[in-house]
Order: C-alpha cells, then structure tokens, then sequence
C-alpha cells in the first residue's frame, strides 16, 4: 500500500518498500511516516526537545549551486571580489566542498534547481540561467556540474531535491514541446547516472502567475508529475512533486498522483497558520 506524507517547506514523503539495497547507489525509501535511505532510518534514535526526529528528512534550499549566467550584461553582477571575473565551476567546487561540513552538522537534504531561483534574493531580470537550451535539451556545462554535487551526496548519503523549472526562466524554453522535452531529458538523465537517492520537484511554486508555460502552473503540472513517473530505467523511476507558493493548499489532481506534497511556508507570520495548512492539505479527497 503506498503512503503519502506531508511536510512543509522543502521536505517530501515518499512510499517504497524499505530493506537495505544492494546497490553501490544509496537509495531513498519510506516505512510509513518515516524515511530511509539503504533502508535505515534518518536520525536513528534522535530526539530533540522531547520530539522525535528519527525518520525525517531535513533540508535547506540551497538552488544555486550549479548557477551561471549566459547574458554578457548581467554577468558582471555575480563577479567574484577577488578576481573580478564570474566562475561557474568555482561556485559548484565551493558548494561540493562544503556539503561534508553540512552532513556533519545533521543536514541529510537539499535542494538545488536547474533553473536556479534569483541569485538577488526575489524578482528575476535580465540574467539567463538554465540547464536546458530554448527546444529543452541538456547544456553539458550544468549537468557536469549537477553531476559534481550529486555524485558528491552519494558519497554522504544525502538526499537531493533536484527542481526542474524556476518562473523566471522558463521563458528561455521556446514552447511546451520543448517543457516536455525538458522533463523528459532531466528524469532520463538522472536515472541514467543511476542516482537512486533523488527526488524531483518539477518547479517551484506553480501556484504563482509568473510561469510562461501553461503547462507549468497549478492547472496542469500533474501532467508534468505524471510524466515524470512514467520514466523508467532499468526498473526505476523518480519520485517526484511540485511545490506551491506560500499559504497555497495542493489541487486535488496534484495530491492524488504526488509521491509526496511540498508546502511553502514562506508569507505565512503566525507558526499556527503552518500547522492548518498541514491539516487542511491531510483533508483533501486526493490525498493518501
């Protein structure tokens, strides 16, 4: 019977029979409420407060680790102080350097986008940051540098959330074709790698009006999901969600078909208002 568990913010549930794996690759699974990764428990034993932590999956979002700018005229705004230039793969070996400091320190998850989010905090401009080319293709540069960071959290046994599509950029995809040709060459290539230790958010907050592609907003991103589930490789497939802006309540069609349900808990002032999100999502039709 598959389980479906809800987390706010940037954390997810997924459903799989648990056991240790046998492969080289890590694995991520669930027993219920809890996750796992090669079939032991997150945190084993962990408690915090007199609340128990083991089973959880906690990350940070950190998008930008495979980040660049292909525009000439914006570029210069993420120069580097000391030599004055940008550097892509300086920014990833900087990033894999420091994911063992936050393993050490209890960090198990993050996330980290192929469109990256705005590397100025909120609002998008004229930067062109994309792992895909205008018909949906994978750029080599950035998937070399995603492969660095995730070849990296198999080495840590972390669990990453790989995001596809950042509104603000997917206007540098010339059409749905190329959204879906996007998807499908993203999914294939991770499971390709072999990576087993993945989980996929199809975008970030399809809730909000900014998404050029109608395809990648709240009325029709389970497609996407969908999609993404059909996509097997040698009997594996991804698990995968999308996320929604903060104080936004999942669609019924998205919670029916989600491996697991990404909340944001951004916009929202009272911590109370959190836990009614949880429990008014817990009480869709859709969700499991």
């Amino acid at each position: 019977m598959k389980t479906l568990r809800l987390l706010t913010s940037l954390c997810l549930l997924v459903a799989l029979p648990s056991g240790r794996c046998e492969s080289q690759h890590p694995v991520v699974s669930i027993d219920r409420d809890q996750f796992l990764i090669d079939g032991e428990l997150t945190y084993q034993g962990r408690y915090w407060n007199g609340k128990k932590v083991e089973g959880l999956l906690l990350n940070a979002r950190l998008v930008q680790g495979i980040f660049d700018d292909e525009n000439p005229d914006t570029r210069g705004l993420f120069r580097y102080p000391d030599t004055g230039l940008w550097d892509a793969d300086r920014n990833t070996n900087e990033f894999v350097e420091a994911m063992s400091v936050w393993a050490t320190h209890g960090l198990n998850s993050f996330t980290i986008n192929l469109q990256g989010g705005s590397p100025t905090g909120y609002g998008n401009k004229a930067w062109k940051n994309s792992a895909f080319n205008e018909a949906g293709d994978l750029k080599p540069a950035y998937m070399d540098r995603l492969a660095r960071i995730l070849d990296k959290a198999e080495e840590l046994r972390m669990i990453p959330i790989v995001g596809y599509f950042y509104f603000g950029q997917d206007q540098n995809l010339r059409d749905e074709e190329a959204v879906l040709n996007a998807v499908d060459n993203a999914t294939r290539w991770i499971l390709e790698k072999g990576y087993r230790n993945v989980l996929v958010e199809v975008n970030n907050e399809c809730s909000v009006q900014s998404w050029d592609h109608e395809i990648l907003r709240s009325g029709r991103v389970h497609e996407l999901i969908e999609r993404v589930k059909a996509t097997e490789v040698d009997g594996h497939r991804l698990l995968v969600s999308t996320s929604y802006k903060g104080r936004d309540i999942p669609g019924n069609d998205v919670a029916s078909i989600s491996d697991f349900i990404l909340l944001h808990g951004n916009g929202v002032r009272d911590p109370q208002f959190i836990k009614t999100m949880v429990e008014t999502t817990r009480g869709l039709d859709g969700y499991r």
